[in-house]
């Protein structure tokens, strides 16, 4: 069976996401493909960097990257940016530790619901 826990993302909630964290044997790293969205992200002090290396600090050593509003990218569903934003989310979590090559990135649209129960 899979237990499913839903970890808040905004940094004032941060004091809950360990408890789920601490729990989990996988996380589900949703980045934003929008532009500006993106780099604001894997930034230095970005939020996609700070949940990637919280998951990992806390035992979760099985990862999957939801690539999500790939809908908002130019053109909508830019194979060219998906592929941008896996080639440097690899680049970071490979650096903390994950294995990229092991980590499956799945481009989605939570508006549309494109790839978030069946592949589309």
């Amino acid at each position: 069976y899979v237990t499913l826990l839903d970890s808040p993302g905004q940094r004032y909630l941060h004091k809950h996401i360990h408890r789920g964290l601490s729990q989990a044997d996988c996380a589900v790293l949703i980045v934003a493909a929008g532009t500006g969205e993106f780099e604001a992200g894997i930034s230095k002090n970005g939020q996609t960097r700070e949940h990637a290396l919280l998951a990992y600090t806390l035992g979760v050593k099985q990862l999957i990257v939801g690539v999500n509003k790939m809908d908002s990218t130019e053109p909508p569903y830019a194979e060219s940016r998906f592929e941008e934003i896996k080639k440097e989310v690899s680049a970071y979590i490979k650096k903390i530790g994950y294995n990229p090559a092991a980590v499956a990135f799945v481009p989605i649209s939570g508006w549309n619901g494109d790839n978030m129960l069946e592949i589309s």
